[in-house]
């Protein structure tokens, strides 16, 4: 297949220590991915482990910027964990954090081959309590997850993006 990575081989992971880049810097690290990653860049680079790196980094930089919504608590029906997250993310406009994407998924297959497997979770768990579960799952992941962590997941698992939100809300700006 032309084109694949093999994530056996052995990459150099840059420290981030060196002189010649400020990863500490999201404004730095935005500035060094719009000069280094081009459109025609074979996927190789822009997969391998420093890129992932920098870009989990940068995005649970911006999740962490991105407020929670402040009016919630509407009754949400829904069938399943995945179904309610979507059903959130397109009543409040809000992405939800890779990891509570994942969890949600990981939640729904948790109920294969149960004895309730077909009935409907809001039947089950009040709506209100599974939506404010959700959150409080979501404000745990945007404040305190680590982008190593991230970067890992998403180094052994290439379709990761299916669990990344494309949903980005204007962020206010914060000079005001």
């Amino acid at each position: 297949m032309k084109g694949a990575v093999s994530f056996g081989d052995q990459v150099e992971i840059s420290s981030g220590d060196s002189s010649s880049s400020n990863t500490d810097d999201p404004k730095t690290e935005i500035k060094w991915m719009k000069n280094t990653i081009t459109v025609d860049q074979p996927v190789s680079e822009l997969d391998s482990e420093d890129s992932i790196l920098r870009r989990a980094r940068m995005y649970q930089e911006y999740m962490k910027v991105v407020p929670l919504p402040p009016q919630r608590g509407f009754v949400i029906p829904f069938t399943s964990w995945v179904g309610l997250a979507a059903s959130m993310k397109e009543l409040y406009g809000q992405p939800l954090h890779y990891l509570t994407n994942v969890h949600m998924k990981k939640l729904d297959s948790m109920r294969f081959g149960s004895d309730d497997e077909d009935v409907p979770l809001d039947t089950i768990i009040d709506p209100s309590k599974a939506e404010a579960t959700i959150w409080l799952i979501e404000e745990v992941h945007r404040s305190t997850s680590s982008h190593h962590y991230i970067a890992r997941l998403r180094l052994a698992d290439p379709m990761y993006h299916i669990h990344v939100d494309a949903v980005f809300p204007k962020l206010q700006n914060s000079s005001k």
